[in-house]
């Protein structure tokens, strides 16, 4: 059994938007290697927006904050960049490449609510931090991430102060534990791995002395001795010395530890084959990073070749984002305002998930009654922009042979053009991929 073309575009794509791949498989494998075709700018712009521009539209804030119900430049700039993505995934060519964006966007999650210091950094979060790397080693990326100003700021990095430092005997400030334990836990180890809260320590220790400047070039991460816990540390059995290279060989320690190949090919199975991920499915796909040394293009590359990923039934619930993403592209729009209403009217806003282990990526998260009666508000919200096209070829160029005889009849025995379409777009088949 092969993974068919409309297969292809649902399971590991965004939906069609255009013609469907003539070779699945090889037009899945392609989108596994190299950078991709690059996001364009914001609307009016040349180019992304630059780390300083962001510092200096916080400043601005900072120096003349805005008028009651007038947005920051700082959320300007954020909503601009939102709506570049938004926009460059309903046209884009290589919607696998972007699934595993989204997907390791999710695993390490920062978000507007956490302030300024990551919606001044996102556009440099996106486009140079984690998208060039989701398809190269681990250890790359969750070196890239952890040391990002967003992430730094995201989970109070830059309030961690060794007590034992220059700055920390002076000021009597102490550390912060939260990146600490967050890249434990979510973004390496995980809980199962059995590290302890001693670990946690000894890790926001080792840690110290990392931060960012905004206020004065150069922008951006930086190393302060003075803030640095003096003394080696141990993080799971193994030694570290004092210094600043420590926390880069304390990710990379993690990044290829057991426990962490475990957890990434448990979420990786999860997000693309089930919710309750097969066994045999995990063990193939850690034993790709295993043998690659966290190559996460060879793990996509393998969760391909799972024999899950060509069965033709559709287990997987979209999130709202993913739904909303589909029947935008499979009406062929270009606007991605509607498209970000939709999400935050399904309680996914975009780049805001409320905690930081991100968004559910099981059907328990989204398919409760007020989010089922959502969907199909919204199916028909979204049909009347389309009512127009002819139902039966939207269904056959979006569902193909993945529609069942149900949804066939209901689409085509529809009493008007956008009650069909609200019709395919409410489909379980539409909703599930």
């Amino acid at each position: 059994m092969s993974i068919t073309p409309h297969l292809a575009v649902h399971r590991f794509g965004l939906g069609p938007r255009a013609a469907l791949p003539a070779d699945p498989l090889a037009w899945l494998d392609a989108q596994t290697t190299g950078a991709g075709p690059p996001i364009p700018p914001p609307e009016g712009r040349d180019a992304a927006f630059a780390l300083a521009e962001g510092y200096a539209a916080w400043r601005e804030h900072d120096a003349t904050p805005p008028p009651a119900g007038q947005p920051s430049p700082v959320t300007r700039l954020f909503r601009a960049e939102q709506e570049a993505w938004t926009k460059h995934l309903l046209t884009a060519e290589e919607p696998f490449r972007e699934r595993l964006v989204m997907f390791w966007l999710n695993h390490f999650t920062v978000a507007e609510r956490g302030g300024f210091g990551v919606t001044t950094a996102y556009a440099g979060f996106l486009r140079d931090v984690v998208r060039p790397r989701i398809t190269g080693r681990f250890a790359d990326l969750l070196v890239a991430v952890s040391t990002s100003p967003s992430m730094l700021y995201y989970l109070d990095q830059v309030a961690s102060v060794g007590p034992n430092s220059t700055f920390g005997r002076r000021s009597g400030r102490g550390l912060n534990e939260n990146l600490a334990r967050e890249i434990l836990e979510l973004h390496s180890l995980s809980p199962a791995s059995g590290y302890t809260q001693a670990d946690v320590t000894e890790f926001a220790r080792l840690m110290t002395g990392w931060g960012v400047e905004r206020m004065r070039e150069p922008f951006g991460t930086i190393f302060r001795p003075a803030n640095h816990e003096p003394g080696a540390k141990t993080v799971m059995g193994k030694r570290f010395e004092e210094g600043p290279a420590a926390y880069e060989e304390a990710l990379r320690f993690l990044a290829t530890h057991p426990a962490t190949l475990r957890h990434l090919a448990f979420k990786l199975v999860r997000h693309f084959i089930a919710d309750d991920p097969p066994p045999g499915a995990v063990a193939a796909i850690e034993q790709v990073l295993r043998d690659t040394g966290g190559d996460l293009g060879a793990a996509s590359r393998a969760l391909l070749r799972l024999p899950q990923a060509a069965d033709p039934k559709l287990a997987k619930l979209r999130s709202p984002m993913e739904w909303v993403l589909a029947i935008h592209r499979a009406g062929g729009t270009t606007d991605p305002r509607p498209v970000m209403g939709g999400m935050a009217a399904l309680a996914q806003p975009l780049w805001n998930a409320p905690q930081p282990n991100g968004w559910p990526d099981t059907a328990q998260g989204w398919a409760g009654p007020e989010g089922v009666m959502q969907r199909l508000d919204l199916a028909y919200d979204v049909a009347g922009r389309f009512a127009r096209q002819d139902p039966r070829m939207l269904l056959d160029a979006t569902l193909g042979p993945l529609a069942g005889a149900a949804t066939r009849r209901a689409v085509t025995g529809a009493g008007s053009a956008r009650d069909a379409i609200a019709l395919l777009f409410a489909s379980q088949e539409m909703q599930r991929r």
